[in-house]
């Protein structure tokens, strides 16, 4: 049995998924999303990520941490913010004795869908199929459960992503 959490970090939203792997079977075991935005600045969005993330992992025991990196899609002012957020997301990982492995948003998409440039309602859909959910998750929830299929195919050696020769420190590359 390995649970894995997954998470797609955001300034404003964090996504996070947990699955089971038992055997060869991988099971779904909860999803959501922490939503911040409310929150009147940074530093409190920031404790309230940390907060919540921390919750979930003494509340179902993850064995590790899979998570999105960085893209520099939206300019740097918000890849400031996301590299703020997943930086504490890692910090309650590592806290709780998680090993971290990190994922690019395209090579997730090239797990789970079979395309790399697949676009959000793509990955949802193939998350709803693989871990037979009864709808679709949440966009970030989604997302994040997508990054854990992801470690777990790569894990398992179930795929060899392309373009993935080895690993390092916990990132393929």
């Amino acid at each position: 049995m390995t649970l894995i959490l997954g998470i797609d970090p955001g300034s404003r939203k964090t996504g996070f998924g947990i699955i089971n792997q038992v055997g060869g079977k991988t099971e779904y075991v909860t999803s959501g999303v922490i939503r911040v935005h409310k929150e009147p600045n940074m530093p409190a969005r920031l404790d309230l990520i940390f907060s919540s993330l921390v919750g979930i992992i003494t509340e179902y025991g993850p064995h590790c941490m899979a998570i999105e990196e960085i893209f520099m899609g939206r300019g740097p002012d918000s890849a400031l913010k996301l590299g703020q957020a997943r930086g504490v997301a890692m910090v309650a990982g590592t806290q709780s004795k998680l090993e971290i492995f990190e994922y690019a948003a395209r090579k997730v998409k090239q797990a789970v869908v079979g395309n790399g440039n697949a676009d959000k309602d793509q990955v949802a859909y193939m998350v709803q199929s693989i871990l037979k959910l009864p709808g679709l998750p949440q966009e970030d929830a989604a997302d994040a459960l997508a990054v854990a299929l992801c470690h777990n195919y790569v894990h398992t050696g179930l795929i060899n992503i392309a373009g993935a020769t080895r690993t390092r420190r916990g990132r393929i590359v």
